[in-house]
């Protein structure tokens, strides 16, 4: 893994992407959401202060969990600007994901025992199976895909 000499405070989209393993379209794409930012020089080329090493690396890590780029965006802007992240801060914000990770495995875990069950009974039903038409209360008087009608209520609460 490439150095950085301490005396640069300042990095090259190349150099962030070698240091970081990220892709120069992931950076470019961080930036664009708001993850990351970078100031322009004079040729406009992208500079990206030392401190964005570590939110790189706190992006990746919260993505390898399958938080949404949305809440990560929102954790980062908790963070002082031009200050590296610290054990602590990724401590308290991955806290707060801690709740929506323990229920997405739990859905994991459901979805794993349906399709054990799935394969097992081997009928791949669509009118029944949990997996392909999953809370299906139409499935129970009509068979099929169906596109049902849109219905307007009436004012004095009916159906048109």
């Amino acid at each position: 893994m490439p150095q950085i000499p301490e005396k640069i405070h300042e990095l090259t989209v190349g150099q962030l992407s070698a240091r970081s393993g990220a892709a120069v379209s992931a950076l470019h794409f961080y930036e664009a959401k708001g993850l990351i930012s970078s100031r322009r020089t004079t040729g406009n080329q992208r500079r990206y202060g030392r401190d964005t090493l570590r939110r790189v690396a706190f992006v990746r890590a919260a993505q390898r969990v399958g938080i949404p780029l949305a809440t990560i965006r929102q954790a980062l802007a908790q963070l002082p600007e031009e200050r590296t992240p610290t054990n602590e801060d990724w401590a308290r914000l991955s806290a707060a994901w801690r709740t929506e990770l323990d229920e997405r495995i739990k859905q994991l875990g459901r979805l794993r025992d349906h399709l054990t069950d799935c394969i097992g009974c081997g009928c791949l039903s669509l009118e029944t199976c949990v997996l392909s038409n999953p809370d299906d209360a139409f499935g129970e008087r009509m068979a099929g895909s169906r596109l049902l009608p849109v219905r307007n209520p009436t004012p004095d609460g009916d159906e048109a």
